[in-house]
């Protein structure tokens, strides 16, 4: 009896499983290729170093000259927005950011480390953390909130989370793994 009850287990896990990854599938599949944002209280972005004013909604904002080449990840802390360059020269993904209080010198730095979820250093509960700089003591990486919002940092508080709505967490997670090359521009 206890081999048949074994099969069982086994036959109901191997379902289980099927039914997981169907519904992940039909999930991705029917999944936008460009989340719309629900960010009604994030600020417009600055101008960008490359001389675009308010960028139009339709057209894609243009990587900013002089961050490099190849799969990386731009980001400006002047425009508040982000990049994720894959290296096959397909349209990058482009979102809006805001920044945290530490800022790290304009530069090329490699994604170090990354966990799922986590309590910020400001006692936010966020997820997708992917860090990848270390300024004034403050470790600096790319995170979203749980519940989706993204308010001005506190000016009293050094944090170093640059903070993202959960679907650009969720684009930055899949694309931005150890040793990605981020580059920070002005």
């Amino acid at each position: 009896m206890a081999r048949s009850s074994s099969g069982i287990v086994a036959g109901l896990t191997v379902a289980a499983l099927a039914a997981v990854g169907f519904l992940g599938y039909q999930a991705s599949a029917t999944a936008p290729a460009h989340p719309q944002k629900a960010v009604a209280q994030s600020p417009s972005p600055a101008p960008s170093p490359s001389g675009a004013a308010k960028a139009d909604p339709a057209k894609p904002v243009a990587v900013p000259a002089g961050s490099g080449t190849g799969m990386r990840v731009v980001y400006s802390i002047g425009a508040k927005r982000v990049w994720l360059v894959d290296a096959a020269g397909q349209e990058p993904k482009s979102f809006t950011v805001m920044p945290s209080t530490v800022h790290p010198a304009p530069g090329s730095y490699t994604v170090g480390n990354r966990t799922g979820t986590v309590t910020g250093s400001d006692g936010v509960p966020i997820e997708h953390v992917v860090r990848f700089a270390s300024t004034q003591g403050i470790t600096v990486g790319f995170s979203a909130r749980v519940d989706n919002t993204l308010p001005e940092p506190d000016p009293g508080k050094k944090t170093g989370g640059v903070r993202m709505t959960r679907a650009d967490g969720d684009a930055m997670w899949a694309f931005a793994t150890i040793g990605t090359k981020v580059v920070v521009v002005s």
